[in-house]
């Protein structure tokens, strides 16, 4: 049996074949960790890739609820002038989902991803005012020498802030006015004032002319910063000086307004201040600028006409309200407007809504009176008898100011007074519930081009 032997089996020197498999081995070995190197660049490189087709999915859904954040106000506005003529302003919901498309095509497209295939949708397209996108992105990346499909997807959604409308202040402060302000398109005014421009801008929305109100009450601060950024006396009033601090005076638009403004602002209690600036009309019918009795108005009932002028009663027969309104409503609707801050004309085309204007009207669904409130609402905002219409016209005013300031719009405000908020807060939207979109939209219609309704600012943000 042999052990002991040099060369033997326990000591033989390696051979020819044995080195041959080590040199394989240590082939093999080496094969092995390029392999997973190319494998591993292979994944870097699927890695960035889906990193980039996922940024072009981001970048499509944000630039599709771009474009229906930019065209919501158009496809707010009524699809006729007050004239009855087509407005060229509007644009029906078929259009407004193909321009945010076609914008989520044109970000993907400029993002390059190579054989890109895009689906484009919409969450909330049912809704009166669809204002959320997803962008669905699958592209063909090259990964080494083959190819690897993956697939990316975004959604972003556009909303309005919940604070939208809870920033703007009650009381003016920090100028030469320190009452109750009214707010119109975002700006505050002093009360009497707003509804002279109530009246003013349905008058001009009646000549097809939808009144802007770029500015109207202003701070000493605010008027500082402004004649910091334009030191010119000549065209910004030093701090201090300016009477837009009295809340009087209005800053209008747009510049196709200014002759109907130069020829009939004066029926309405408003006056050119300067004749170098078209744009500037101060409102003369009530108390002077700046004044103790000017801080009085809208404090107390009655007032609100200006000094002389009949408190409530008086604006009732003007046009600041729709000529639907019945005149036996008419001074309820602006009291109630003026004391919560709520547009009368909107609460005008609720009533008319809502009970076509019948006091005494009962829903099988047991809603009751003028502005058909149900018995349980009816008890929160303390309406003992909902068939009397003032008290119910009370009632709607704060309950609306109220639904505002919570959901930050007033589309939003009329779905949820028609559906309760629970539905309207759960999209941030009209819910697709179709006597509710049928309410809004009636509601909007009947405001015709009278401007009554400002679209809230609203950001753009991916949530998922």
């Amino acid at each position: 049996m042999g052990l002991g032997r040099e060369g033997g089996p326990c000591g033989r020197a390696p051979g020819r074949n044995e080195r041959g498999q080590a040199l394989l081995l240590a082939l093999g070995g080496a094969l092995a960790l390029i392999a997973a190197a190319l494998a591993l660049v292979a994944i870097a490189a699927a890695v960035t890739g889906k990193g980039r087709v996922q940024r072009a999915a981001d970048l499509a859904a944000i630039s599709a609820a771009g474009s229906m954040r930019d065209d919501l106000p158009r496809l707010l506005s009524p699809p006729t002038l007050p004239g009855g003529l087509p407005n060229p302003r509007h644009l029906e919901k078929p259009a407004y989902l193909l321009r945010a498309r076609s914008a989520a095509f044109l970000a993907a497209k400029a993002n390059g991803v190579a054989a890109a295939r895009l689906r484009v949708s919409f969450p909330d397209r049912l809704s009166f005012a669809p204002v959320r996108a997803k962008a669905a992105l699958v592209a063909d990346l090259d990964v080494g020498e083959g190819r690897t499909r993956t697939a990316a997807s975004a959604v972003a959604e556009a909303a309005a802030p919940a604070t939208a409308t809870g920033e703007m202040p009650a009381i003016a402060s920090g100028g030469g006015y320190s009452g109750p302000l009214v707010h119109r398109q975002g700006e505050g005014m002093r009360p009497d004032a707003a509804a002279a421009f109530d009246r003013m801008a349905a008058a001009a929305g009646r000549a097809g002319i939808a009144l802007v109100v770029n500015s109207a009450f202003r701070s000493d601060a605010e008027q500082a910063a402004l004649f910091a950024a334009h030191p010119d006396p000549r065209w910004v009033a030093p701090p201090g000086r300016s009477l837009h601090r009295c809340a009087t005076e209005l800053d209008l638009g747009p510049d196709s307004a200014y002759g109907w403004l130069a020829a009939n602002a004066g029926r309405f209690g408003f006056v050119q201040r300067y004749s170098w600036e078209p744009w500037h009309f101060g409102y003369t019918n009530g108390p002077s600028p700046c004044s103790e009795a000017g801080n009085a108005v809208g404090r107390t009932a009655g007032v609100v006409g200006g000094a002389g002028g009949g408190g409530d009663g008086a604006l009732a027969g003007s046009g600041g309200l729709p000529a639907f309104a019945p005149a036996r409503f008419r001074a309820p609707l602006l009291r109630a407007a003026a004391r919560w801050d709520v547009s009368a004309s909107l609460l005008a085309a609720q009533l008319m809504a809502e009970s076509n204007f019948n006091p005494f009207a009962v829903s099988p669904a047991g809603a009751r009176g003028i502005a058909q409130f149900i018995p349980s609402t009816a008890a929160a905002y303390g309406l003992d008898d909902p068939f009397d219409p003032a008290a119910a016209i009370e009632a709607q005013a704060h309950l609306m100011s109220d639904l505002i300031r919570r959901l930050g719009s007033p589309s939003l405000a009329l779905a949820a007074y028609n559906a309760g908020p629970a539905p309207v807060e759960a999209c941030r939207c009209v819910p697709a519930i179709p006597e509710t979109t049928a309410y809004v939209s009636r509601v909007l219609a009947l405001l015709g081009g009278a401007g009554a309704l400002a679209v809230p600012s609203f950001e753009v943000r991916l949530v998922a």
